[in-house]
């Protein structure tokens, strides 16, 4: 149609494309619409910084909720193919204090209605429904224009351009597209996680594993704790969370692994070594992620052409609820562009009339401040416990 084959313009660079509609982004909420849009016969193409779908590790186990993730995996198609990578005993859940005591222990008894599935299996059965080209790699945005009339163009690194008459921002917390409609910028929350990994737990790492269970595992104090979770393989990936003010750690080259994990396992002085050991013996290198926000109720005026979905438009400490805040957003936004074809405004302006209640309400609960606060760890409990008697 634009004069170049699919798979030939994916690498053309210092060219301008011209596309109808364009994704920029290629995580669970652009691929969950890049797949709505497809089912309903809407051409479209996802554009993706990453090289390939194996260029890193895709997170870790998501619990997807029947009201928003696994609704929009229905609108998508996907909802046999989802179920069949449900992780069985992964609704498991312990919570311990710093000596390692189990203070409470809500095992998998096969009636919760938020299976946990792995994220990178759950991006990839979306990218096989999907046609070769669609989704287009190693195209990383680095900045959009707006040519007026509803149309923009998107710069990606290397020089290449596509202009479109539709464009959505997929891109997550650091968005190239956000700018267009917003100047809201994310703020530090206050906590910073730093991610380990532990291979082959069951063999090679018994005693941690065997405190973590076959679920998930929270063991918090006010002001830091860790969240680790049992993945499929038995890997044990484990999340160290600090209450910490920006500057720490300023000192301290990032990629000096053995000097950021001195520094976070001085933070568990005293805490039992089962649980240590998720520092100490992990098998990767620390990842130290400072959380960011958007902040709560993030809006924007009705602009021609282009909308946010998931961290791009929402961003929020984690909750449970952003994979499926964004497969939501993507799957009503390609439901939308499919109800009102040829009038791309109507769609948009009822997208965002729906998303932006919904995505407020969902930032509003202060999760941090339940589970790394002066009560912890009990008043996780609290929260935990009251959550089970009400389903």
């Amino acid at each position: 149609m634009f004069g170049l084959p699919l798979q030939t313009r994916a690498n053309v660079v210092g060219v301008t494309i011209q596309e109808p509609i364009t994704i920029v982004g290629g995580g669970l909420g652009g691929l969950v619409l890049a797949r709505v849009l497809h089912v309903n016969g809407i051409s479209v193409t996802v554009h993706e910084a990453e090289d390939s779908a194996a260029a890193r590790p895709q997170g870790g186990m998501l619990d997807i909720h029947p009201w928003n993730g696994q609704r929009a995996l229905a609108a998508a198609g996907l909802i046999e193919e989802f179920r069949g990578l449900v992780l069985e005993g992964g609704e498991s859940y312990r919570v311990l204090d710093r000596a390692g005591t189990v203070l409470l222990d809500l095992p998998d008894d096969g009636t919760g209605e938020r299976p946990e599935v792995q994220r990178g299996q759950l991006r990839q059965i979306l990218l096989d429904s999907l046609p070769d080209g669609v989704v287009r790699w190693g195209h990383k945005a680095t900045g959009v224009r707006a040519l007026g009339e509803g149309r923009h163009e998107v710069r990606f690194a290397g020089g290449a351009t596509a202009v479109t008459s539709l464009l959505i921002g997929a891109d997550g917390a650091w968005s190239q597209v956000r700018p267009v409609v917003s100047a809201a910028t994310p703020a530090y929350v206050g906590v910073t996680s730093v991610e380990t990994f532990l291979f082959a737990g069951s063999t090679r790492h018994r005693a941690a594993t065997e405190a973590v269970g076959a679920g998930s595992l929270f063991a918090l104090a006010p002001g830091k704790g860790f969240l680790v979770q049992r993945e499929g393989d038995g890997t044990l990936h484990a999340y160290a969370q600090l209450v910490k003010p920006l500057d720490w750690l300023a000192g301290t080259d990032p990629a000096d692994a053995a000097a950021v994990a001195a520094q976070v396992v001085s933070e568990f002085d005293g805490w039992a070594p089962q649980l240590t050991a998720l520092l100490t013996d992990s098998d990767t290198a620390p990842v130290l992620r400072r959380l960011h926000a958007l902040p709560v109720g993030h809006r924007w005026a009705r602009t021609p052409g282009v909308t946010l979905l998931g961290d791009a438009a929402h961003l929020a400490p984690p909750n449970g609820e952003g994979a499926n805040l964004a497969m939501l957003d993507g799957a009503e936004l390609g439901q939308a562009i499919t109800a009102h074809p040829g009038d791309a405004e109507t769609a948009l302006a009822a997208y965002e009339q729906a998303m932006f209640p919904r995505a407020a309400e969902a930032a509003g609960e202060d999760v941090y401040g339940t589970m790394l606060g002066a009560g912890a760890p009990h008043s996780w409990i609290a929260m935990m416990t009251g959550a089970e008697q009400a389903s």
